[in-house]
């Protein structure tokens, strides 16, 4: 049950490589979908964490 919900979360952090690029660049928007992403996996970590525990 962990290693989909940890698949989830590496995908999710690959997939915001090129904007986090970007935002490092001074890229607002791209700095916004970074932000909205990194929210999400913040979710799914915690996600992650319960599975542990539980």
């Amino acid at each position: 049950m962990i290693k989909p919900l940890y698949s989830k979360l590496m995908t999710a952090l690959l997939a915001v490589q090129e904007d986090v690029e970007k935002a490092d660049k001074g890229n607002k928007s791209a700095a916004r979908r970074v932000r909205k992403v990194m929210q999400a996996t913040k979710v799914e970590a915690q996600d992650i964490r319960l599975a542990l525990v539980g």
